[in-house]
């Protein structure tokens, strides 16, 4: 979910709802609305505050500068209890009740991959999905797993969307099979008519359902 200040909509004359907010709540104090607090509702329900979102372009008609709106765009938050919110419902505030995750997605990406156990895979969409960005990410995995390929990140447990294994990891297939996950492989012909092997693992059987990084 998405929680915004009031004020900070306010601040930029922005109307509720305009930026596709969750939650939008006033009167706090805004050195206690950031990540790793805890808002805890009458209902029951409470949602850890856990990165600043990103400026995007839903932000565009109202700033001329998008960094204008650099942590002031909202607060991603994942759901510790359920309950029904209503509007006027008073909230209150836990703060420091986590640790704040980096505003770097790079940085939560090395933190999930990092958390897979061995003999699990995760995919490109499950990583999307559990370090908070879009779809548009995508593109900038193969430069993550090349980057991290001189930490000691475990990114031969990461394999694209569909299971198959990465060219751009080195030794893919046997740190895989050291770990017991077995690879098969394939015979495909490429559009050119050229014939080629491409190895994949079944998501089913291996894949990794903690699709979170900050649980």
């Amino acid at each position: 979910v998405l929680v915004i200040p009031q004020e900070d909509l306010a601040a930029f004359s922005i109307p509720p709802g305009a930026l596709r907010e969750n939650i939008v709540i006033g009167g706090a104090d805004a050195e206690r609305v950031v990540p790793g607090s805890v808002l805890g509702f009458e209902s029951g329900a409470s949602i850890r505050l856990t990165f600043y979102c990103e400026p995007c372009k839903h932000v565009a008609p109202f700033v001329t500068l998008i960094k204008r709106l650099e942590r002031k765009r909202g607060i991603l938050g994942v759901v510790l209890t359920n309950g029904t919110i209503t509007v006027g419902e008073r909230v209150r505030l836990q703060p420091n009740a986590f640790p704040a995750l980096s505003d770097i997605p790079y940085e939560r990406f090395l933190q999930f991959v990092q958390r897979v156990p061995a003999g699990r895979v995760v995919s490109y969409r499950q990583i999307l999905v559990g370090i908070g960005v879009s779809k548009s990410y995508f593109r900038v995995m193969p430069h993550y797993l090349r980057k991290a390929a001189t930490t000691d990140c475990p990114i031969h447990r990461v394999v694209d969307s569909q299971g198959y294994l990465i060219s751009h990891i080195a030794n893919h297939q046997e740190l895989l099979a050291a770990e017991d996950v077995h690879v098969t492989e394939h015979c495909e012909q490429a559009k050119g008519g050229s014939v080629g092997w491409r190895c994949s693992i079944s998501l089913d059987r291996y894949g990794w359902n903690e699709p979170t990084v900050w649980e």
